[in-house]
C-alpha cells in the first residue's frame, strides 16, 4: 500500500477549540492514520476563541498574503500554524480579521447566528484550497467534516479539477447533526460562485439553510459518511435524499472505526 496523503478539513480540533464532537474526531483520526503510514495535513479556521499565545500559533508568511474573493469582495488570507502537543501533527489555521477575530464561533453571546456565517464558510473553503496549493502538497483524500466545509467537494470537481495539486484527489464528506435554523439571504449563490461553476450546480443552496449546505456537500463528494451516533429526522432525511449512485456509509464509533476509515481511504484511492 502506498503512503497516501490525507487532508483533513473541519471547523474545530482539540486541543485548540471544542464546541462539538467534531473536535475530538478530527483530533483522533488524523493521528491514527499517521501512525498507519499516511501523510497528514489539517486545516481549520482561526476562530477568535483560540488563544494564540497559549497555543503558540504563529503566522506562516510564505503562505499568507493572497486575497480570497467572496462575491464581489476580496478579503486577505492569513495562515497560521501550531503543533498539537504530544503528537507529531501540525494544524494550519485559516485567518482573516473581518471573519475570525470575534470571540465566538457561529453564535454571538446572545445566541444569535452570525449573519455572515455563509461568507465565513466560503472564505474558509476557498482559503483551504489555495493554502494547499501554496504548500505544493497534492492530497489523495480530502476529508471534509460538517457543514462549514460543504463547498470543498464542489470546488474540487469544478474550479480545481485540472489543477495538478487536486486533479487526482477524492473527497469524503462527514455529516453531523450540528444544524442551525438560520436562513441566509439571496446573495448566497453569488458569493459561492467560482470559475467553471454553472449556477445550476448551486441549486441546493436556494434553500439557503443547513440542509442546503449539506446537500451540496453530499452531491459532489466521492463518499458520504454518517456516524451511527448521529440520529434525528434532519440527518435521516438528508441521508435519504443523497443521489442514488452516491457511496453513503454509516460508520459506528466503536473499536473498529479506525479500520473502517482506513479501508475507505484505500478503496477510494485504489
Amino acid at each position: 500500500m502506498s503512503q497516501y496523503k490525507i487532508l483533513y478539513v473541519a471547523n474545530e480540533i482539540n486541543p485548540f477549540l471544542q464546541t462539538t464532537e467534531v473536535a475530538d474526531f478530527v483530533r483522533a483520526l488524523p493521528q491514527a492514520m499517521q501512525e498507519r503510514g499516511m501523510e497528514i495535513r489539517i486545516l481549520v479556521p482561526r476562530f477568535g476563541l483560540i488563544n494564540e499565545r497559549k497555543n503558540r500559533l504563529h503566522e506562516v508568511v510564505r503562505l499568507s498574503g493572497i486575497n480570497i474573493s467572496v462575491g464581489d469582495e476580496e478579503k486577505p488570507l492569513i495562515i497560521k500554524v501550531a503543533s498539537i502537543p504530544n503528537a507529531k501533527l501540525q494544524v494550519y489555521f485559516i485567518d482573516n480579521e473581518d471573519y475570525f477575530h470575534r470571540k465566538s464561533v457561529f453564535f454571538d453571546k446572545e445566541e444569535k447566528f452570525h449573519e455572515d456565517n455563509d461568507e465565513r464558510a466560503i472564505f474558509f473553503c476557498k482559503g483551504v484550497l489555495e493554502t494547499v496549493k501554496k504548500l505544493g502538497w497534492a492530497p489523495d483524500i480530502v476529508h471534509c467534516n460538517d457543514w462549514m466545509t460543504s463547498f470543498i467537494p464542489l470546488y474540487l470537481k469544478t474550479t480545481y479539477k485540472n489543477d495538478p495539486i487536486f486533479k487526482d484527489a477524492k473527497s469524503i464528506y462527514n455529516i453531523y447533526g450540528n444544524s442551525f435554523d438560520h436562513k441566509f439571504d439571496d446573495t448566497l449563490i453569488n458569493k459561492a460562485m467560482m470559475m467553471d461553476i454553472d449556477e445550476s450546480m448551486l441549486d441546493h443552496l436556494r434553500s439557503a439553510d443547513f440542509e442546503g449546505f449539506v446537500k451540496l456537500g453530499m452531491e459532489y463528494a466521492d463518499a458520504v459518511i454518517k456516524s451511527k451516533e448521529e440520529t434525528g429526522d434532519i440527518i435521516d432525511n438528508l441521508i435519504s435524499s443523497a443521489p442514488k449512485d452516491k457511496k453513503v456509509e454509516t460508520i459506528q464509533k466503536d473499536d473498529n472505526y479506525l479500520d473502517s476509515y482506513f479501508n475507505l481511504y484505500n478503496e477510494l484511492v485504489g
